[in-house]
């Protein structure tokens, strides 16, 4: 194999292929990147036998031929790279590369031992690229991150006809994401991506106009799932294996019936949030009291630190006997991971009863109709009496 490309080029797309390379791979032949050159493009791969990742950009090809080497220390090299034209060659035992002064030669592994790709599933529909990596921010806030309990890790994927829905839960707070796309053929079905999976594939898919989703089967944990489309560098493809288990039923807890709910300027609630969060103690709540006019954000570590911070805000009686509650604890971080993910000038928050599901929705305008294409629900935490 011989071929030449530019050093920003390369080191892109070893970068994006090599980050799904496994850290302890059960078998050291995963460590490794394939490298095919074929008539003006070159091909690089990982798989780790649950996700595959594979990016093909543009080369000027001398010698087609496949080259296995180490991901990670490609990647390093490649990175390290003076900003000059990089001439890559290969044999059976080695790859050399040489970019202006420098030159590595690296070990190459037998490329007749490397498992095969999954081949990418028929395409199911077709996203906006920005519009999917935004949905997908909003939504992973609320994945789980205990490997311990893997259905919670997953973002449940809903498809039916020209709608998708993505929703996410880590049984202390809920986030789902409701938006159009364009279908292909027959698209229904439902399947539980892993949520780092998703959130990396999106984010690293924004360069081109749209990322195609395609899913291999409508059964939840089986089968694959795989997303295609462009990056800063070259065209990307992954695929990844389908979480099995039975996702929890939450969906009807993003339609409550609100005894109390308030309206206030998200960007000033978050970062009132944020400076009382300093002195909260770990594990215990930060305490929001609702009066007319007002909330109030309280949070302390014993008799050592205090915060109080009152903001304006809408506090409206819906059931019109007097406010249901006075007083709400949250989870300091889940409150501001969700006030960051609406993405919206104001927030809503619906209350129900103590110590029951908060709903968070965003609002255009601070008299206007909640934006019901993302909620947020938080459990709220006990207050001492």
């Amino acid at each position: 194999m011989k071929i030449r490309l530019e050093r920003d080029v390369l080191a892109e797309a070893v970068q994006w292929a090599a980050r799904s390379l496994p850290t302890r791979p059960s078998v050291p032949i995963l460590a490794g990147l394939l490298v095919k050159a074929s008539g003006n493009q070159v091909v690089m791969s990982s798989f780790d036998y649950e996700t595959s990742a594979q990016i093909t950009v543009s080369a000027q090809v001398s010698d087609e031929g496949v080259a296995l080497v180490s991901g990670r220390l490609l990647a390093d090299i490649a990175r390290s790279l003076p900003n000059k034209t990089v001439d890559i060659t290969s044999d059976e035992t080695r790859m050399e590369l040489v970019c202006g002064t420098a030159r590595f030669t690296l070990q190459t592994l037998p490329v007749a031992d490397y498992p095969a790709l999954p081949e990418m599933p028929e395409a199911t529909g077709v996203i906006p690229s920005e519009e999917f990596a935004r949905a997908v921010s909003q939504v992973v806030v609320a994945a789980g991150r205990d490997d311990l309990l893997p259905v919670f890790t997953g973002v449940r994927m809903e498809i039916e006809a020209d709608s998708l829905s993505l929703l996410a839960t880590d049984r202390y707070r809920m986030a789902l994401k409701e938006l159009d796309w364009n279908p292909q053929g027959k698209a229904e079905g439902a399947a539980l991506v892993p949520a780092r999976v998703l959130a990396e594939t999106a984010k690293s898919m924004t360069a081109g106009e749209s990322v195609t989703v395609s899913l291999s089967s409508a059964t939840t944990g089986d089968g694959l799932i795989g997303f295609e489309g462009t990056g800063t560098a070259g065209m990307r493809q992954i695929t990844t294996r389908l979480l099995d288990g039975e996702f929890p039923k939450v969906r009807h807890l993003m339609t409550v019936q609100p005894a109390v709910t308030v309206r206030a300027n998200t960007a000033d609630v978050m970062a009132a949030v944020k400076r009382v969060a300093l002195v909260a103690e770990r594990n215990t709540s930060l305490r929001m009291l609702l009066a007319d006019g007002s909330i109030t954000l309280e949070a302390a570590t014993g008799d050592q630190a205090q915060a109080v911070e009152a903001l304006e805000a809408e506090v409206v009686d819906v059931t019109g006997g007097g406010l249901a509650m006075t007083a709400a604890g949250f989870n300091p971080h889940y409150l501001s991971d969700a006030l960051a993910a609406l993405d919206a000038p104001y927030v809503q928050f619906s209350f129900t009863a103590p110590g029951k599901p908060c709903l968070l929705m965003g609002l255009a305008e601070a008299d206007g109709e909640p934006i019901g294409d993302y909620r947020h629900v938080i459990m709220l935490m006990r207050l001492p009496a």
